[in-house]
């Protein structure tokens, strides 16, 4: 298959109301099982068309064709939704009033779930909340800023800032955090909007705050905030202390009278080790990697760099970032990086790839909402497939492949107290939405203080007063997306303990619970692969000890 083959019909209002007037006839006539099958094949091609409405976009921000589609996409998302909200109501009152249960009961709570998120009320509310989000990428992929007598976007930027010259990494922070001083207005107005309208809407549905709504949007069904503030407690006692031995050891290391924050990004004191080549040479020598970590997986890279399912390539106006998506309509996942010459390059080719096999393992799943597991659930296997691919990373790092292990592991620990940091903030912009811009700035400060202790700005006075969140665009676009990444992370390094003691065992395990897809909620999934849910306490105690013990670090 190739990319160029894939495409989908465009929906209208006409065809869609023409089509659900169909499939709702079907269903109030009681022939349920034609109307469900009708529906999956017109959902799976909307779908299609979604992503690569969303792809286009992304590949060029800058090009007036695509940027128009993705508007109309805007437009159209909140019409979608509300028929599907229409068709789901429909079935789930057709299983009720027969006294069985066609329906799977995960997916009856996920319907359910889906419907408390929508009302015909909020329609334009959500329009403009796409389009509020539209325009922070494009405000973040026009960047270009000028270093070294060059223009750079913001992913050119990386290689600098993690440079073994320190004053070139302090003059590539100085240049980043400029560009994003000189929108502050503006990136402050947009969050506002957003954080307003999102409390506007989550009113109109019955929630005096967002962040309820927040969680449903997110399909959290077996857990809810209070569980994720005992897991951020886990970090901070678990996790947050070995970070700041981490750091103090890398004050040491570089000779350092203090650390600030551009000299976190050299967790080597040789230098952050580079990819083995280019992008050219890292996509054939990946062929050889997957095919030792699993068959399956060597497959479907085979399949996706044979048919041009991948656009890795950094240009000035692609979109920041890396992601996967896919294509239901045919079965196929894509994946969008922007490469970039650092070992970042390594972390997301394999945690983008784990992504794809995962979508690619539930491509058979009986029904849409099943290709991807929730967010929490779908960020395990991207990151425990970075984990496995430790044993075989020479084919990408070459003979600095043990530097990258290491490396690796310790940003993985210093990400946890980080992505909790980042899911407090949310959880208290949301819950006090009437916060001013220097307020949340203040609610940072104080909460990067609390996870990050080691953290120092320096003369960098933008970051220094509290304003790093804006540069993290789950902030904007995904609320409550982003503690996903460290429960997940959690779990991976699992799956680096079970490796280490029986690789095929892990592998296995891994094959098994991508296969399962979305067909359960995050901690039934965790429990079918045998492996410990964060929610638990001192579930973080036995990984942090092996990862400790591994870098020669004192607990």
């Amino acid at each position: 298959m190739q990319f160029a083959d894939i495409d989908a019909d465009r929906p209208t209002r006409e065809g869609l109301s023409a089509r659900y007037a169909e499939l709702f006839a079907l269903m109030d006539g009681g022939d349920a099982p034609d109307a469900v099958r009708r529906w999956e094949s017109m959902r799976r091609e909307t779908d299609t068309w979604f992503s690569l409405t969303h792809l286009r976009f992304s590949q060029d921000t800058a090009s007036a064709q695509y940027k128009a589609e993705r508007e109309y996409a805007d437009q159209m998302g909140p019409v979608v939704t509300e028929y599907e909200t229409g068709m789901k109501r429909r079935i789930l009152a057709a299983e009720q009033g027969q006294g069985s249960a066609p329906v799977p009961t995960h997916l009856q709570a996920l319907w359910r779930m889906d419907i408390s998120t929508f009302d015909p009320a909020i329609a334009a509310d959500l329009e403009t909340e796409s389009g509020l989000e539209s325009r922070y990428t494009q405000l973040l992929a026009s960047a270009k800023i000028a270093f070294e007598g060059r223009e750079f976007n913001l992913a050119g930027l990386q290689p600098f800032l993690q440079n073994l010259n320190r004053p070139t990494r302090h003059q590539a922070a100085a240049a980043m955090w400029n560009f994003f001083q000189s929108h502050g207005e503006e990136l402050d107005s947009l969050y506002d909007q957003l954080v307003k309208l999102r409390t506007k809407i989550a009113r109109v549905l019955g929630d005096a705050v967002f962040t309820p709504l927040g969680y449903r949007r997110m399909r959290r069904v077996d857990y809810g905030p209070a569980e994720v503030e005992t897991y951020r407690t886990e970090v901070l006692t678990h996790v947050t202390p070995l970070v700041s031995r981490l750091m103090e050891r890398r004050k040491r290391d570089n000779n350092l009278d203090d650390l600030y924050a551009w000299d976190e990004p050299v967790i080597d004191p040789a230098g952050n080790p580079t990819p083995a080549g280019d992008r050219q040479f890292l996509t054939g020598a990946a062929q050889g990697m997957f095919e030792q970590i699993h068959p399956l997986l060597a497959d479907l890279y085979h399949q996706m760099l044979d048919g041009g399912f991948m656009d890795l390539d950094n240009r000035p106006t692609k979109a920041g970032g890396g992601f996967c998506t896919s294509f239901p309509k045919f079965g196929m996942p894509f994946i969008f990086a922007n490469f970039n010459g650092t070992h970042h390059d390594i972390d997301v080719f394999t945690h983008e790839m784990g992504h794809a096999f995962q979508n690619y393992q539930s491509r058979n799943q009986p029904i849409l909402d099943y290709f991807w597991p929730t967010m929490d659930a779908a960020e395990i296997h991207s990151m425990s497939l970075e984990f496995l691919a430790y044993p075989h990373i020479s084919s990408l790092m070459g003979d600095h492949a043990e530097r990258y292990r290491r490396m690796h592991l310790q940003a993985a620990l210093e990400f946890l107290p980080y992505g909790v940091c980042v899911d407090h903030f949310q959880h208290e912009i949301y819950n006090h939405p009437q916060l001013s811009p220097q307020d949340r700035n203040q609610t940072w400060r104080r909460l990067e203080g609390l996870y990050m202790p080691w953290r120092q700005w320096g003369d960098l006075t933008y970051p220094a007063s509290g304003t790093r969140w804006q540069a993290q665009q789950h902030i904007y676009r995904s609320p409550f997306y982003y503690i996903d990444y460290t429960l997940a992370q959690c779990v991976a390094l699992q799956f680096w303990h079970l490796s280490r003691q029986d690789y095929a065992s892990a592998v296995g395990r891994y094959v098994g619970l991508c296969s399962q897809g979305g067909s359960a909620p995050f901690t039934s999934l965790l429990s079918s692969a045998g492996l410990q849910s964060p929610f638990e306490r001192g579930s973080l105690a036995g990984v942090v000890r092996e990862a400790a013990a591994y870098l020669n670090i004192r607990t």
